[in-house]
């Protein structure tokens, strides 16, 4: 997954399968006016080549959640934390807003969000945060030791960062990655795509070939025509 973290930035360009498993150096790029920080992503992650794998996570209700959680159904994942200024309340709004427009075939698809954050985010913090989203985006937790074995498998770059008066904040992975049924990654929604484009790719996930021509959306592609692609009447 692409680390993105700049919510002063435009829509960033998701890169190709090759660029996701190239080796390469963690950047970090100052973003005008805003202090947030854009971090690439490189060798550091245990296995470059294989986004996903196991994990062992819970839900909101104290459950055990693993990799088997998100098989059986494809998925969209995305990493953040509640305090979190801007890109992930922006994310988690533009992901409603197209599950809101999909009606029931939204429920063909796995919706979560992982927090990056365990020390300030609780399973009651974190209910309190998504009760203003779509109601389908179930949530994740761990200790910080699960929550970085999760991160690595699935490519996220984060890491705490201090800030005056003693606080702190989360640079991280703004993208959201896409998975189909087997846990494979097929795509991404970059940071700042609008929701037309990000309803194509969640409804050509959903439901492969339901959107002419040619399947629906390319799901690595962050511009162009979606195909006139829209839910199934």
């Amino acid at each position: 997954m692409d680390p993105i973290d700049a919510p002063a930035a435009g829509p960033s360009m998701a890169p190709s399968p090759l660029a996701l498993i190239a080796s390469a150096t963690l950047v970090t790029l100052v973003a005008t006016g805003t202090g947030a920080i854009v971090l690439q992503q490189g060798s550091q992650f245990s296995h470059p080549r294989r986004v996903g794998g196991s994990f062992a996570m819970a839900d909101l209700d104290g459950k055990p959640v693993s990799q088997a959680d998100l098989l059986g159904k494809p998925t969209a994942l995305f990493f953040g934390f509640t305090h979190c200024p801007e890109v992930c309340p922006t994310t988690l709004a533009t992901l409603s807003a197209a599950l809101g427009r999909m009606g029931r075939d939204a429920d063909r698809l796995n919706v979560v969000f992982v927090t990056l954050d365990p020390e300030r985010d609780t399973p009651e913090s974190l209910r309190d945060y998504l009760a203003a989203f779509d109601p389908r985006i179930r949530s994740f937790v761990g200790t910080p030791e699960q929550v970085a074995r999760m991160a690595d498998a699935y490519h996220v770059a984060y890491k705490r960062v201090p800030v005056q008066g003693g606080d702190y904040t989360m640079e991280h992975s703004a993208t959201v990655g896409l998975f189909d049924k087997t846990g494979r990654m097929v795509g991404e929604i970059g940071y700042g795509e609008d929701e037309d484009r990000t309803l194509s790719k969640l409804i050509t996930l959903a439901l492969p070939g339901q959107c002419a021509p040619g399947g629906g959306a390319a799901l690595w592609e962050t511009n162009g025509p979606t195909n006139a692609c829209g839910p199934r009447s």
